[in-house]
């Protein structure tokens, strides 16, 4: 039997309600972020990508998707983020491109996002989203940051994409 949880009549499965979504995306991200890092958006240390430093207000550092330990490290090898970018108040693509200036260059920007498709992770049915993405979106706005070898997949069975880019 597949646990599932329904909104609006439609069902998905429960996965999807529970923290964690990085570990769907972890097989890839490990795959091209290498160095010194950060996990933005982690939730608790433990979840943070292996190897990277974790970014979250819940860790009571300081840090944040707007406020990155840069003083400290300087410009870091990438930066892995997963269902984050759709939680920050501000502008999504102000933070973005802030993300993409603290990446050295041929650095690596990663990200795992939660897709238009899951209906309750649109902003006017989670008060907690402030955003809503598509692959094509993402896509257009590493092409505008002028990133380089550009990947997105489609949406997985978490309802959820996984976005690569070079700096």
């Amino acid at each position: 039997m597949i646990p599932t949880i329904s909104f609006n009549n439609k069902h998905y499965p429960r996965f999807q309600s529970e923290w964690f979504a990085a570990q769907f995306a972890f097989p890839f991200a490990t795959k091209v972020c290498h160095g010194r890092g950060y996990d933005i958006g982690c939730g608790i240390e433990g979840w943070a990508l292996p190897g990277s430093i974790p970014i979250d207000t819940n860790l009571g550092n300081g840090w944040s998707a707007t406020q990155l330990p840069t003083k400290i490290y300087g410009q870091v090898d990438y930066i892995f983020s997963s269902h984050c970018l759709e939680h920050v108040a501000s502008g999504w693509f102000e933070v973005l491109s802030y993300w993409v200036e603290n990446i050295k260059k041929s650095g690596t920007i990663f990200l795992y996002l939660p897709d238009y498709s899951q209906e309750y992770w649109r902003p006017w049915n989670n008060k907690k989203h402030f955003h809503i993405f598509t692959p094509q979106i993402i896509s257009e706005a590493f092409q505008s940051l002028h990133l380089n070898k550009i990947f997105v997949s489609g949406v997985d069975l978490n309802n959820s994409f996984m976005a690569m880019a070079e700096v």
